[in-house]
């Protein structure tokens, strides 16, 4: 491991300050609602976004304002999606407009996002009243101001950043992201702001943003349902001096392994806090032919309503994770795969080659009640290995959800 876990999160690396308050946008005056992160020069920047075919304006307009490769600041409200608006590009836009007058930057060096309420008209008028006290606030020490004000049905703030050293300097990564509620694979469901001191170009920095969420926010599941505003953005202020990582190489792959680390964590710290939950679920897969059956095999058991229930109940009911894997459409024999469960009291045996064998549910029922909870499949057919990353499936999901609006 190159890299070590420091304290901060999007301040941490050089160049960087962060604000968070309450503009109004949210009825709660207690909540912060509006966050905005900025860098003292134009940054390298790239981002991954959801896939769903209805997506929000700020993605919109955030995609077109990264299209040269560069950011400057990123702004982000809570409490209101901005989606199926049909002035949301407009008030997206005026987002950046707000913003960049204030900072004293260009408008297309905003990246702007929203998270909340689906289909109602976002107000500007707290967001443009609220701007010139956001500016005022930035800090240094604003970085977990900033994660509250993401926040919606999070309980949480979600934080973490890394040092490594590139080219003999030091660089530092830190992140802050939202998500609890409206998570499943393919980038990104939530939302997630990097940044970053290292020097290297938009066109690397691209490359290694969608190398990463591959192998970390693709991986969470928290409900099935992939959201309409996420994204992941890092932004790269090149402050720490290395030389700038223009092609694949040693520098790059630190690199990588530094900003996964940040992303892996934050994903973790997503479907730990998943709406209702009580458990963080990881399931590893290893034997598989390839890396992309072991990645479908891990996604589909995490996917599982029946085993999410099952975690709920601390019930090592194997024959679901069996199950999600013969439906998962990956190369796989079942007659070769041996399935067990452990936690921080324990591992237990629970199916091999297919079968069930003997064990005791009294001390399964002892590793499953713990809060990490990790399903551990081994198919052994091959060297593919991946980790996925969810929740268990408790009653509080359902209330939750079932007046989320109001």
């Amino acid at each position: 491991m190159a890299y070590k876990y420091i304290e901060g999160s999007v301040t941490a690396a050089k160049g960087f300050k962060a604000s968070g308050v309450h503009c109004g946008i949210r009825k709660n005056k207690t909540k912060r609602d509006i966050g905005l992160i900025f860098c003292e020069k134009k940054c390298t920047a790239a981002a991954v976004y959801t896939t769903n075919l209805v997506q929000s304006s700020p993605i919109t307009i955030t995609k077109k304002n990264l299209a040269d490769g560069y950011a400057q600041a990123v702004i982000a409200n809570s409490g209101n999606a901005n989606t199926c608006n049909a002035d949301g590009d407009i008030k997206a836009q005026q987002m950046c407009d707000l913003t960049a007058a204030a900072l004293g930057i260009n408008a297309d060096d905003v990246i702007v996002a929203s998270t909340g309420v689906i289909g109602q008209i976002l107000p500007i008028e707290p967001i443009e009243s609220g701007i010139p006290e956001l500016v005022k606030e930035l800090s240094e020490q604003g970085s977990s101001d900033a994660a509250e004000a993401i926040m919606t049905t999070d309980t949480v703030k979600k934080e973490v950043a890394v040092e490594t050293a590139i080219g003999g300097k030091t660089v530092k990564i830190g992140g802050i992201s939202k998500g609890s509620g409206m998570i499943h694979p393919n980038m990104a469901t939530m939302l997630c702001f990097v940044t970053t001191d290292a020097a290297i170009s938009s066109e690397m920095l691209d490359k290694a943003v969608k190398e990463t969420a591959d192998e970390t926010f693709n991986m969470i599941s928290i409900d099935g349902d992939t959201s309409t505003n996420d994204m992941l953005s890092v932004m790269a202020s090149g402050l720490a001096g290395n030389a700038e990582i223009t092609e694949a190489g040693q520098d790059y792959d630190d690199f990588v392994e530094a900003l996964t680390a940040v992303c892996r964590e934050l994903s973790k710290k997503m479907a730990k806090d998943g709406e209702g939950a009580t458990k963080l679920l990881i399931c590893k897969v290893s034997g598989a032919k390839t890396e992309k059956d072991a990645k479908g095999v891990a996604k589909s058991v995490i996917c599982s309503s029946l085993l999410k229930a099952a975690m709920f109940g601390a019930d090592a009911n194997w024959g679901r994770v069996l199950c999600a894997i013969g439906y998962s459409g990956c190369d796989v024999d079942v007659h070769k795969t041996d399935v067990s469960f452990a936690s921080d009291k324990g591992s237990i045996s629970v199916c091999k080659n297919g079968a069930g064998i003997e064990f005791s549910e009294e001390t399964a029922k002892e590793i499953l009640l713990r809060d990490e909870i990790e399903i551990i499949v081994e198919l052994n057919e091959g060297e593919g290995f991946a980790e996925a990353y969810g929740c268990d499936l408790t009653y509080d999901y359902v209330k939750i959800n079932g007046d989320y609006r109001t």
